[in-house]
């Protein structure tokens, strides 16, 4: 099983979120079990910078070699920044989903109550195996 790191909240639907501390802007990105299911990512939709988006809705896609997932997002805000690096190279996002393979940065409108924390995601996901 990968390493879930503690410092970063998570969403049921295996995404990521750090920078909950400042209050201001998050940086997302899909968990390492995510992308152990989805396989190899050929492909990442990013949604635009300046959208305005609801916690819970869907706002950008992963393709893989074996499906395409829907991302959602894990708080309610407008995108400030996209990685764009996935677009020359979306297999970042397996080979390193905490980090380089982030997704997109955004300005939070601070309601967090549908995250979990690393403890409670590793429960999760214990579960789906």
């Amino acid at each position: 099983m990968s390493s879930i790191p503690d410092e970063l909240s998570y969403t049921k639907e295996h995404e990521w979120v750090a920078g909950l501390d400042d209050g201001l802007t998050v940086t997302v990105g899909i968990t390492a079990y995510a992308a152990e299911q989805l396989g190899d990512v050929v492909f990442v939709q990013l949604p635009e910078v300046g959208r305005q988006v609801e916690a819970g809705e869907a706002i950008a896609e992963v393709e893989s070699t074996k499906s395409v997932s829907d991302i959602y997002a894990p708080v309610g805000g407008e995108i400030v920044a996209v990685n764009t690096a996935l677009d020359e190279d979306p297999s970042l996002v397996n080979s390193n989903p905490y980090a380089d393979g982030w997704l997109f940065e955004m300005r939070s409108n601070g309601a967090t109550e549908d995250l979990i924390t690393a403890e409670e995601y590793a429960a999760l996901i214990s579960g789906d195996s």
